[in-house]
């Protein structure tokens, strides 16, 4: 796949290394579907690859983020349900997540209306959400009879807003809205709908000031960081990678720039 033109679930507007990636199935509440599935992993998994693209920030067209998985596609594909095939089915989804914490852009999730389930996953395993005001999320697999633990819930909630309240919205299915979840971290900011690219556009112009590898390494340092058995684990990895920064070019033009008040002009090298 990997032609962004062959997407039939999701749409990409390249603005300069910039990707806005949009969920495009309003009449499904941009619910994941099989082809969604494989197009966000087929997506998500490029970038790592793709040092063209800096930042990407994820959205939606129509009134939710996304209602989660589409519970009769899904239906379909496993036509025989056994352990193995919905192992399977389950490992498959779990890529979409996976992949995006391993690529190197910083991804911004744009959330309005619905996030349930793996669609509430989607915006967790971005690193920067920003909620319209009718933002509403939760945890919904334990509401159709599952674990309230799936798809990188039990790993993104407790590091976000702590164990107390991630067992409170993995155990019961509640919904936490908008303000709410400004309130306990889960999101930075809460805007109106109309005002969810532009919010989103102030945190790209600043990501951009900085250098390509510099944004880079600084994801890769967070990652690594969340489960550093130490401080001292945790700051070899920042002295590894500063090292590896001081190194190139554009730490060089960084300086220059600073000391003669100017934009600096990063060239990835």
């Amino acid at each position: 796949m990997s032609k962004n033109d062959t997407y039939k679930t999701i749409t990409i507007e390249k603005r300069g290394s910039v990707d806005w990636l949009c969920l495009n199935r309003p009449d499904a509440m941009n619910a994941l579907n099989i082809t969604m599935i494989d197009e966000l992993v087929d997506y998500f998994t490029n970038l790592s690859e793709d040092l063209t693209v800096r930042i990407v920030v994820l959205k939606a067209n129509g009134k939710a983020f996304c209602a989660g998985l589409d519970l009769k596609d899904s239906a379909g594909f496993v036509k025989e349900r056994t352990p193995s095939s919905v192992y399977l089915f389950q490992k498959r989804i779990a890529k979409i997540y996976i992949a995006m914490r391993k690529c190197p852009q910083p991804i911004i999730a744009l959330i309005q209306g619905a996030a349930c389930g793996g669609g509430f996953s989607l915006a967790l395993a971005a690193d920067i959400r920003i909620a319209g005001e009718s933002a509403k999320m939760n945890a919904a697999y334990i509401t159709i009879g599952l674990s309230g633990c799936d798809m990188g819930s039990s790993y993104f909630l407790p590091r976000l807003v702590g164990t107390s309240i991630a067992s409170e919205l993995l155990l019961t299915g509640r919904f936490i809205r908008a303000q709410r979840a400004l309130a306990v971290n889960l999101v930075s900011e809460v805007v109106a709908e109309e005002e969810l690219d532009s919010a989103a556009q102030t945190y790209v112009d600043d990501m951009l000031r900085t250098s390509p590898f510099g944004l880079r390494l600084t994801k890769d340092g967070i990652n690594l960081g969340v489960d550093a058995a130490s401080l001292e684990a945790a700051m070899a990895i920042e002295d590894r990678q500063q090292i590896l920064a001081s190194f190139t070019q554009d730490s060089k033009e960084a300086v220059r720039a600073f000391l003669g008040k100017r934009e600096p002009d990063y060239k990835d090298c």
